[in-house]
């Protein structure tokens, strides 16, 4: 019987040499951990639909970025749920806000001098009605309006901005929004925070768990007229260069694991800076799937990682960041 010369099982054969020839691997310092901040103080109540992750009051938010810190995760996500919400979202760029609060007391731990504070800017959270914008009624209908959603969030980020974000990230999916954020930042001598934008936020059944974590579910309607149709590829493209010409300095995809063939796409296509959401239906799937008993946690939890990462990410807002950096220890 002859065999093959080339056994590319060979190089399969242990750990060590698995290791050595591995094409992808993943790095605590690549995961954004997300952190949703509420009112109050010694608060931490967990979220009905995402096993392992809280809301939070300042305080408490504090420690689990020391911890974060000490496993060596790249960064932090903020998301915050206001004490009061109105039409226009004012608490999203007040200078007593949840988030504004959070960053001010985060630049003070020294624990925390590597970790980068990256702040969330949409509107959907302080708002009463649940829109990433203003909303303009004519009887029966609705309008999410643009333009006036640009100025609102732009001068968001400038608070944010002014807070200590070390990153301002627009999610709000606004045509225009991140060449207003980096005029206003550039206007108020903060042209050295980069905008990480959201530029390819597809309209997805994956924010569930997220919007009950946020407070954030529209209370009329749906935000398709302004995230992107799950079927459309190229007009991803074209969004993502817009959001570069307008001054983006990163980007980053949203939803992940549906949408990995966009990442693939945007990797070959635009050399900047790429990251990916894996967003809060991606965990909480996965977390309903183990506590069946149906997939083994860790190996499935890693993989679901290294296929993003695969995919073209550079870096990964995840969920699951303190566990699998646990992991890479």
């Amino acid at each position: 019987m002859e065999y093959p010369i080339t056994r590319l099982r060979r190089l399969r054969s242990s750990e060590p040499m698995r290791s050595l020839v591995r094409e992808t691997s993943l790095d605590p310092s690549a995961f954004i951990y997300p952190l949703f901040i509420c009112p109050g103080e010694g608060v931490r109540n967990e979220i009905g639909s995402m096993p392992g992750i809280f809301n939070l009051s300042v305080d408490e938010a504090l420690r689990e970025a020391e911890t974060a810190a000490s496993l060596g995760i790249g960064g932090l996500l903020l998301f915050g749920l206001p004490e009061t919400k109105d039409d226009e979202g004012a608490g999203a760029w007040a200078d007593d806000g949840i988030v504004q609060r959070a960053l001010r007391e985060f630049k003070k731990s020294a624990a925390l001098k590597k970790l980068l504070l990256i702040a969330d800017v949409c509107l959907c959270e302080y708002t009463s009605h649940g829109h990433c914008g203003m909303v303009r009624k004519q009887g029966d209908s609705y309008e999410i309006e643009n333009d006036s959603s640009v100025r609102l969030i732009a001068r968001t980020a400038l608070s944010l901005a002014t807070a200590g974000a070390d990153i301002v990230a627009p999610s709000d999916m606004m045509d225009g929004r991140v060449a207003a954020i980096r005029d206003e930042l550039d206007e108020e001598g903060m042209e050295q925070t980069p905008v990480l934008s959201y530029a390819s936020k597809f309209a997805s059944a994956f924010y569930g768990p997220f919007r009950e974590a946020a407070d954030s579910a529209p209370q009329f309607g749906d935000r398709r007229s302004y995230q992107m149709d799950g079927g459309n590829l190229r007009e991803a493209m074209r969004e993502i260069e817009l959001d570069l010409t307008e001054g983006a300095d990163m980007i980053l995809m949203k939803p992940a694991m549906p949408y990995l063939d966009v990442i693939r796409a945007a990797r070959e296509r635009f050399d900047v800076p790429i990251g990916a959401y894996q967003v809060s239906g991606e965990y909480s799937m996965l977390h309903a799937a183990f506590a069946k008993g149906w997939l083994e946690p860790q190996r499935a939890m890693m993989e679901s990682l290294i296929s993003i990462r695969r995919a073209g990410a550079g870096f990964i807002v995840t969920y699951f960041a303190r566990d699998a950096a646990k992991v890479l220890g």
